[in-house]
């Protein structure tokens, strides 16, 4: 039976990789990221979506699990379920369950704060948004390691920023640990610090503009138009 075309915008984006890897790269061959997104131009991420084919059995290889390979390559190793094929794409779940202790324990790891806005629980929110007093929940958070392996880890969250998220919310460490590399030396002994003081503090227009950027689009004009006559 032919396999269908990796190139039909219909499939899922995992599927159209995981037919990318059979019909161009081969079971055993190397390929690059640049390779890959030159053949999916209309994916923006279709390097997340090919790690999600470990999921499902497929072996591809970073430099990590393979030191003959250079940083940009990966290797093909095997595929596995056919993910194109309506029910096979499916991912395991993770499981739902959550201990009192695990509750605590990352409540306690975490400071007590929402991870996320940095407020605590019982807090009122620093945007003035009402009399709304923030409660802290523990979420799952999937986390992409910068080998392209993956697992869930709990975080703590306030109510607000939970909403819309929760665990379909990535956190692509590779991604976040490049942003870092590019930093300036002074800058990343600046985020060193804070990360060792878990806190930073935001000068008042760096307030100004949290609150400013939730209004509504109206308040925003509004704002707009009365820095105009202040500065005039």
């Amino acid at each position: 039976m032919a396999l269908p075309s990796y190139q039909d915008t219909k499939i899922g984006s995992m599927a159209r990789g995981a037919l990318w890897l059979i019909a161009v790269v081969g079971e055993g061959n190397i390929f690059t990221k640049a390779q890959l997104r030159e053949a999916f131009p209309d994916v923006a991420q279709i390097d997340r979506r090919l790690r999600d084919l470990r999921d499902h059995d497929w072996r591809i290889d970073t430099s990590r699990d393979d030191p003959s390979l250079l940083q940009q390559e990966q290797r093909f190793v095997t595929r596995g379920a056919d993910v194109w094929i309506p029910g096979k794409s499916k991912a395991p779940k993770h499981k739902n369950s959550l201990t009192a202790a695990q509750r605590a324990k990352v409540l306690h790891d975490d400071n007590n704060l929402c991870r996320s806005c940095g407020v605590g629980a019982g807090e009122g929110y620093e945007d003035g948004g009402g009399v709304e007093l923030a409660k802290l929940n523990v979420s799952r958070r999937k986390v992409l390691h910068a080998d392209g392996t993956e697992e869930y880890q709990l975080v703590t969250e306030c109510k607000r920023c939970g909403v819309g998220g929760g665990t379909d919310r990535e956190v692509d460490l590779g991604a976040l640990l490049d942003l870092v590399e590019d930093l300036a030396p002074l800058e990343q002994k600046l985020f060193a610090k804070w990360i060792a003081a878990d806190q930073r503090t935001f000068s008042p227009i760096e307030k100004v503009w949290g609150i400013y950027r939730t209004l509504p689009q109206e308040s925003r004009a509004a704002v707009a138009q009365a820095i105009d006559d202040m500065i005039g």
